[in-house]
């Protein structure tokens, strides 16, 4: 196998997805993310005028905030990012982290248990934030300073930071339309629907649950921003519906499918059309998708068949469809 091959497989396996996201919205994500956690800081300092510090001298800033941030200020649309998962998720763990610190103190498995309870809390109480089992971690492994704190670890510093952080995220993010905070501010002009009767067929709301059920696994993305990309994608699928005319060597084409089942070809050779049906071939390279970097040789009219629409190669590592004029 070539080493392409090898590589493609390699960031399948560790995850690495192919990044859409823009210079301009990553130094965004950036300054919010400095502007969130200095929020904290002097909220803070604000609501304890006179210092609320440990025995060390340093103000109380739980080390989860930084993970809140890049939620908060990176993906501000997420499920996980939305104010009730922020707050919930901290409170609800801190809470977990406490009372397992009170009842199994100096237990080599109670950090386990605490971060484990608030996992399970976070689901049925429908807030899960990741930082959220950090805040229950710093209960158990805080310290004696952490635990004199008792309850009230809950109110300072998880409330105080929470609210200062939540603060910045909504001021912050206001001053960009596209990622309004919280994601249900942000509203989306999309084109105007096709009519159901001028689609082969409709995905509806319920199909779209059932399918969610049926993967039973929580996705980071909001409701109505997921039905909101559903229905971009069926407008954009329906702008060229057609099979390609025109088999030519040099440009790529898609199968247009979903999933696993989803490939792009490169046409490497195709022959002038011959009068003989059999001898009318194409060689091809599968470039992206099933069966990445194999090569194939089928009938020109086969590979119009599989060939849904041309599409071209894009920066990032996407596929954009070519659009006829």
């Amino acid at each position: 196998m070539s080493v392409n091959h090898w590589l493609h497989e390699a960031r399948a396996l560790l995850g690495i997805e192919r990044n859409t996201t823009s210079h301009h919205e990553k130094l965004v994500s950036a300054l919010g993310a400095f502007l969130g956690i200095l929020a904290v800081y002097w909220g803070t300092r604000w609501y304890f005028p006179h210092g609320f510090m440990h025995t060390a001298g340093t103000l109380i800033m739980v080390t989860s905030m930084g993970a809140s941030a890049v939620l908060l200020f990176a993906v501000p649309q997420g499920a996980l990012s939305q104010p009730w998962q922020v707050l919930g998720g901290h409170l609800i763990s801190a809470f977990v982290g406490v009372s397992c610190q009170q009842m199994f103190p100096d237990q080599t498995w109670t950090p386990a248990l605490a971060v484990g309870l608030a996992v399970g809390a976070m689901h049925y109480a429908r807030c899960i934030h990741p930082p959220g089992g950090a805040t229950a971690l710093a209960a158990v492994i805080g310290g004696p300073e952490i635990y004199r704190l008792e309850y009230y670890y809950l109110l300072m510093p998880i409330l105080v930071n929470v609210t200062s952080i939540l603060l910045m995220a909504v001021a912050f993010n206001a001053l960009f339309p596209w990622r309004r905070y919280p994601a249900h501010l942000t509203r989306r002009t999309l084109a105007k629907p096709t009519k159901t009767s001028e689609r082969q067929y409709e995905l509806t709301q319920e199909d779209f649950s059932a399918a969610m059920e049926e993967l039973d696994s929580y996705i980071d993305i909001t409701h109505d921003n997921l039905t909101q990309l559903l229905e971009l994608a069926k407008q954009h699928a329906e702008k060229n519906i057609t099979h390609p005319n025109e088999i030519i060597a040099g440009r790529y084409y898609s199968n247009g499918k979903l999933g696993n089942l989803w490939s792009v070809r490169q046409v490497i050779d195709a022959a002038d059309s011959s009068p003989s049906a059999n001898k009318d071939q194409v060689i091809y390279k599968t470039v992206a998708g099933d069966g990445a970097y194999a090569t194939g040789i089928c009938l020109r009219t086969e590979f119009r068949l599989w060939a849904r629409y041309e599409v071209k190669p894009q920066a990032n590592g996407h596929w954009l469809k070519c659009i006829d004029e």
